[in-house]
């Protein structure tokens, strides 16, 4: 019977090489998770960061990434939180932030956008230049004249609310980000609100589930 004969040399450079794939496997394994425990390495996008969907599996921990802001905070300026969703299927922060270009803003008018698995990743939390620098939101469509965005806090949901329902990862940081912004900021649960509460829209939209979110965070708080 024929056998297959290994050299010592051809053996050494075998091993030589699955020593070489191991320790490659192992730097890539090491930069992803240092990708995922520091959201300051995740890549700026419409001029901010993204926090990772896997952190702050439960309750509110890893909400204090949302806190670090280049401007201080100040507490006694935020009054309100409103909830609106992108209108589309699919999309991302930057796809956002070009659409809000066009219409005049100098970026990302939302101070946060969660994604939804299309274009960002499930439940993916993109922390907008607005809210690091503490600027004002852009004006709200369909608001009265008498509407001010000055200290409401903006959160977009990537998604169409009106076709479809969001993901429950969203939902779950959707709460997470609310509920840490609402403790931090002391911000009533009457002044959180849907952007349909307070224009002549239906954002985000019939497939919202409000009592299933007002539990949420009634869990969480």
């Amino acid at each position: 019977m024929a056998t297959v004969s290994v050299s010592t040399r051809s053996r050494t450079s075998i091993r030589t090489k699955i020593v070489w794939s191991v320790l490659g496997v192992g730097m890539t394994l090491s930069v992803a998770m240092l990708s995922i425990l520091d959201p300051g390495t995740a890549g700026a996008r419409a001029g901010g960061v993204s926090l990772s969907p896997l952190m702050g599996i439960s309750g509110t921990v890893g909400m204090d990434a949302i806190f670090k802001t280049s401007n201080a905070i100040e507490d006694s300026h935020w009054k309100s939180i409103v909830i609106v969703h992108s209108g589309t299927i699919a999309g991302s922060a930057a796809d956002i932030a070009s659409e809000h270009r066009s219409l005049g803003y100098d970026g990302l008018g939302f101070h946060f956008v969660i994604g939804n698995g299309t274009r960002m990743g499930d439940g993916e939390i993109h922390v907008g230049y607005r809210w690091i620098d503490q600027r004002d939101g852009a004006e709200l469509a369909g608001v009265g004249a008498d509407f001010s965005a000055s200290g409401v806090i903006e959160i977009c949901l990537v998604g169409d609310g009106d076709r479809r329902p969001f993901t429950d990862e969203q939902l779950h940081r959707l709460a997470q980000v609310v509920t840490a912004l609402a403790k931090k900021l002391d911000i009533p649960a009457d002044k959180i609100n849907l952007h349909k509460d307070l224009a002549g829209t239906t954002s985000p939209g019939q497939y919202f589930p409000q009592a299933e979110f007002e539990q949420m965070l009634a869990s969480m708080g």
